[in-house]
């Protein structure tokens, strides 16, 4: 086990009809003035926006709105939330929605006290300081609400990239999973999917004797597949709801990824893909992880298949394990068939044609680094390669 530091300062409330709780946590983490980030209209509509509004009003907090994040949610709106937020004067961000609105939220509390350009902060500067912010969850999929992590497209170039900090780690989140119960089922799924992807990253690395860790991605892993069939069939099944939502949390605030190198390759080929064809990033995901994995099964096959036995129930080949590391990525290919998550280039809408494009700026577009990965280091032509096995 590698040495690490770790620290999630987020203060968490969860259960049903927290969010009418808002103010006082806003009040309690010293905001008064606050920017109501949200996305294209639901949290308007379902009336959840008038109820945060309510309890702000009950704690005498005054507020500003900003509403339009798109899914892979863009620059543009982040510079017009900084601009708002320093005319306004705004001292607290509270970002309503899913992972989108979050991620969104954050590059604008990073930018709000930076003289810079925010996006230096998506090209490897740390971000040291931001407006404090707040979420209340509306979609379990990214994570977004428990970890210093931030993903914003950049529409000059259509370039998506990430960057991480504690300073944009969220004071509170509020997780009430009533609230995720009106989702469609596609929605359901793709956040599904990102949860499990996020427990993958961390789950196939180079470091040895993480049995703790290695543990723990296992029961979130065993978890995701028993609750989320549960969700699909019962869109009202709220504890199904529940462990989904807190799994997803625990899968990206990085308790289970501490200590260990982790990968992220697999993020990185399915940015291209997102940003190029605004696909769902859980449903680019679906397609991209099980074609990675088979790419890169020769570098450990034991991995694999301890990971198809523990969680998947296959039995250990000893002759040959790597028989048993294929049926492991068979199974997570059905799992993802059975929740309705696409398998190809085509459902997705991509194309064979862009494919060296979007290995080029996966290794090497705005200021990346020529290849993508620690499990296994991949340059372009594997990217490329990988994508192939998508059509």
């Amino acid at each position: 086990m590698n040495n690490f530091t770790f620290y999630s300062p987020t203060y968490f409330v969860f259960g049903k009809n927290t969010e009418t709780e808002t103010g006082k946590y806003v009040k309690k983490f010293g905001g008064t003035r606050v920017l109501l980030h949200y996305g294209a209209g639901s949290v308007v509509r379902s009336g959840l926006l008038d109820t945060v509004k309510k309890s702000l009003d009950c704690e005498n907090i005054t507020y500003v709105e900003l509403g339009g994040v798109m899914p892979n949610p863009r620059s543009g709106l982040v510079y017009q939330g900084i601009d708002l937020c320093r005319t306004e004067k705004v001292d607290f961000i509270l970002a309503i929605g899913g992972g989108s609105t979050i991620d969104s939220a954050k590059a604008i509390a990073a930018g709000v006290p930076y003289s810079g350009d925010f996006w230096d902060f998506y090209q490897g500067k740390n971000v040291t300081e931001a407006v404090k912010m707040g979420t209340i969850l509306t979609i379990s999929a990214a994570g977004s609400e428990g970890s210093g992590d931030s993903v914003i497209t950049k529409e000059e170039g259509m370039f998506k990239r990430a960057t991480t900090g504690d300073a944009i780690r969220p004071m509170f989140s509020i997780l009430n999973p009533e609230l995720t119960q009106t989702l469609p089922a596609y929605q359901t799924a793709c956040g599904a999917t990102d949860i499990i992807a996020h427990i993958f990253e961390r789950y196939f690395t180079n470091t040895k004797d993480v049995e703790v860790t290695d543990r723990l991605c296992e029961s979130l892993l065993l978890t995701m597949i028993k609750e989320v069939p549960k969700a699909m069939k019962n869109p009202n099944d709220y504890e199904a709801r529940a462990n989904i939502m807190w799994a997803g949390m625990v899968a990206h605030n990085n308790i289970v990824g501490v200590g260990r190198d982790q990968d992220w390759s697999s993020h990185m080929i399915e940015h291209e893909l997102s940003a190029i064809y605004d696909c769902a990033h859980g449903a680019g995901l679906a397609v991209v992880f099980p074609a990675w994995m088979k790419y890169v099964v020769d570098h450990d096959v034991n991995r694999f298949a301890q990971v198809a036995v523990r969680v998947w129930g296959c039995q250990m080949d000893f002759v040959n394990p790597k028989n048993t590391a294929l049926q492991g990525i068979e199974c997570l290919q059905n799992f993802l068939k059975s929740i309705n998550m696409p398998s190809n280039f085509a459902e997705l809408g991509a194309k064979e044609e862009d494919i060296p494009k979007m290995a080029n700026i996966a290794c090497f577009g705005d200021n990346a680094g020529g290849s993508v990965g620690r499990f296994v280091s991949l340059k372009q032509s594997d990217v490329e390669n990988i994508y192939r096995l998508m059509l």
